[in-house]
């Protein structure tokens, strides 16, 4: 199976823009208020940090680490035999914090719950956000995010496709639909 653009939705300028964007609600709803962001492993941890720079940059103290969910979710003998395990690299003790977790797409919200099923293997935070740089819909759990880069009309059967400088290469945001070979 392949996949097609069928449209651009977010160019590496807009990304830019859209996560400085972000970067002012997260420290506007987080006055004096230390966070720490995990990125959601595998894009997540490019955001995370880049948010991070900003919110630095205008005087803010953050933490930030990854955050790696395969072994956490509930579709795991379904997507792989051999699931790709990536580190999670906290920042620091994450008991009795502010926790905000970063991921590039919001779709059912099981990478969410299997996010938040993991984060307790590391202790009992105090409290968890939730950021996310296109929220595209179709929930099959009640998750809401806290902060939204762009919120995106789409078909189920659709693929959104974020990619990171640090992991693809390039800056971007695509609808992609798949085609036969």
């Amino acid at each position: 199976m392949a996949l097609k653009v069928l449209y651009q939705l977010m160019s590496a300028d807009e990304m830019r823009q859209t996560l400085k964007a972000m970067s002012s609600e997260i420290l506007t709803a987080n006055p004096d208020r230390p966070v720490i962001l995990l990125g959601i492993e595998r894009r997540g941890g490019p955001l995370a940090r880049r948010l991070s720079e900003i919110m630095e940059a205008r005087g803010a103290a953050t933490a930030v680490g990854t955050l790696d969910i395969n072994l956490y979710r509930d579709d795991l003998t379904m997507v792989s035999s051999q699931p790709v395990v990536r580190k999670t690299e906290l920042p620091t003790d994450i008991r009795d914090k502010n926790v905000i977790l970063v991921d590039d797409v919001l779709y059912t919200g099981r990478t969410i719950r299997a996010a938040m099923e993991a984060l307790n293997d590391y202790g009992r935070i105090r409290s968890l956000q939730l950021a996310v740089l296109i929220d595209r819909g179709h929930r099959e759990l009640p998750i809401q995010p806290n902060f939204v880069g762009r919120t995106v009309e789409s078909e189920r059967d659709e693929i959104i496709d974020v990619r990171v400088t640090e992991v693809d290469d390039e800056d971007g945001g695509w609808v992609m639909d798949k085609v036969a070979e």
